[in-house]
């Protein structure tokens, strides 16, 4: 196998499979319940292993950028007709079960899921993730209780953007109004007061980013 322990070769071929039958490649989180690794860093020892060697590439550490390079796809025996890199008018975007103060946003910790989607949907470019919306704060924005938003990563909006902040230890989805005095997140909802952060407790870190599209299932 060129250099590689049969683990590591499980683990490529698992890699390249996930590509091939899915579209995009498998959270660490799924490689470790796959190949029966209990924590993400003997995963992360692996992929560093098949970086090392060149028969793997990834962007940033981030899992969901996983690609094996050209000798990698050889070794495994890929089709030469086989995807194994993202169609430059689409998206791998990580869904999020939660956002948790004190981790990375797009921790692998934090991925239930990764959906592809035109770019055009979820505004181009940059660090796109989505969240599934849990109550009906901004159902006067035509955001339902179940619906799915896409997010642009970023911590700065401009005024009357729909923004995902993390106040305390929850993650919630409302209109940005910075004021003198306070930050107001305002909900879309008629019944439902907004949240006030004092200027002075207000951090830019609390932005997790702008909301730029919604998608509903039906």
């Amino acid at each position: 196998m060129r250099g590689l322990t049969p683990r590591q070769y499980q683990v490529l071929e698992y890699i390249r499979t996930s590509i091939k039958d899915r579209g995009y490649p498998p959270t660490l989180r799924e490689i470790g319940t796959h190949m029966g690794i209990r924590s993400t860093n003997g995963v992360n020892d692996h992929l560093r292993a098949l970086e090392n060697k060149g028969y793997l590439t990834r962007e940033d550490m981030k899992s969901r950028s996983l690609r094996p390079t050209p000798l990698g796809r050889e070794l495994t025996g890929a089709d030469a007709d086989e995807p194994h890199a993202v169609d430059d008018d689409t998206l791998d975007v990580p869904i999020l079960g939660r956002v948790a103060a004190g981790l990375p946003i797009l921790a692998d910790e934090n991925v239930l899921d990764t959906v592809r989607v035109a770019r055009s949907m979820v505004g181009g470019q940059g660090d796109i993730f989505g969240l599934r919306v849990s109550g009906d704060s901004m159902i006067e924005a035509g955001i339902l209780h179940g619906d799915y938003i896409f997010v642009k990563k970023q911590s700065v909006a401009n005024r009357g953007e729909i923004v995902v902040a993390l106040i305390g230890d929850e993650a919630t989805v409302k209109y940005y109004f910075p004021e003198k005095d306070h930050v107001r997140f305002q909900p879309a909802n008629a019944a439902m007061a907004p949240i006030l952060v004092r200027a002075i407790d207000f951090r830019s870190t609390m932005l997790l980013g702008v909301v730029t599209g919604v998608f509903r299932r039906v």
